[in-house]
């Protein structure tokens, strides 16, 4: 079977909790980031969780879920512990139609990963990270037969916290570029921007057909005053860029295509996964070359759901309303 988008990331389980600006203070949580922790202080917080939800997750598997639900076929490349958790996650993805093709790794040195988000009142979400097993994915771990026929690889770029993952991306781009599709990345967070800024920007120059990032990760990564002025020095070396801005429109480029995208704004009852969204949204689009704009309004669309409820993946049929909207037959 040939997939339409492939991902690679971080299997990160989510465990999903309400928590008042108090109580991320009294626990030392900075608001509104990832932070990455160690796996005491993530049984630490678990147990501290009053109201858990727990979903097969990480950003890029995530996206996969969306684009999964507006019909394309998907596959993610991702490392979990045969654990509960892991097995948890394996049956999740599989359940939600995007195919898994790593079984659990009775092999792995570290439990599976997990990621404690606890939402404030006003939507905004503060993630505690615990790499765990997802992290020390691996070339050893890229099947080499899942490319073939393949149109689209998403990139996380949360895995390139270790040398291994870096070196499972390159053999990933290099398998999906033989195979006639492309390659691109989410920069995922201004900290993993700022610790591998060198990295990313050869990845960029070097192997990225397209890059996804918010305003802040743009600046980081190219050490600019302005987001144009970043997506400025990128597109010299990738064709196609996007920034999202919050409530902000929506940027993108594609060789010489432009397109502004509006973005209503609105109070979220939950900001986890509105950038994952997007992408889904914008890759099913773009993995099936519509024009630019088309691109970006089902990648708005597709955060505007996702934020209007708890959780990181769609609730709502996207598909009826990307029809309903116009934008596809």
């Amino acid at each position: 079977m040939s997939y339409d988008v492939i991902g690679i990331g971080n299997a990160m389980v989510d465990v999903i909790s309400h928590g008042e600006d108090t109580f991320l203070d009294l626990m030392g949580i900075e608001k509104g980031i990832m932070q990455l922790i160690e796996k005491d202080r993530a049984e630490v917080l678990y147990g501290a969780m009053t109201d858990r939800v727990e979903a097969p997750g990480g950003s890029v598997a995530n996206t996969l879920a969306g684009i999964g639900g507006l019909g394309l076929s998907t596959a993610f490349i991702g490392k979990v512990k045969d654990d509960a958790l892991g097995q948890f996650y394996a049956r999740g993805m599989a359940d939600a139609g995007t195919a898994f093709p790593n079984p659990p790794s009775a092999d792995a040195a570290a439990p599976t990963s997990r990621s404690m988000i606890f939402v404030s009142p006003d939507g905004e979400r503060s993630m505690n990270t615990y790499l765990g097993a997802g992290a020390d994915l691996d070339a050893g771990d890229v099947p080499t037969d899942l490319f073939a026929g393949g149109k689209v690889l998403f990139l996380e770029g949360y895995l390139f916290d270790k040398d291994a993952g870096k070196e499972a991306f390159r053999a990933a781009t290099q398998l999906m570029h033989a195979a006639g599709g492309l390659s691109g990345i989410s920069l995922s967070d201004p900290f993993c921007c700022e610790r591998h800024r060198d990295d990313f920007q050869a990845l960029v120059a070097d192997e990225m057909d397209f890059v996804i990032g918010n305003a802040d990760e743009w600046m980081t990564l190219y050490q600019t005053d302005t987001v144009e002025a970043a997506m400025d020095i990128a597109q010299k070396v990738c064709e196609t860029v996007v920034c999202t801005r919050s409530g902000d429109p929506v940027l993108l480029r594609r060789g010489e295509e432009r397109a502004v995208v509006p973005v209503e704004r609105v109070v979220p009852v939950d900001a986890t996964g509105a950038g994952d969204q997007f992408a889904a949204g914008f890759l099913f689009g773009f993995a099936q070359g519509m024009p630019l704009e088309t691109c970006g309004k089902m990648g708005v669309m597709a955060a505007t759901e996702v934020i209007g409820h708890i959780g990181p993946r769609p609730k709502a049929n996207m598909r009826a309303m990307f029809q309903q909207a116009g934008l596809i037959a």
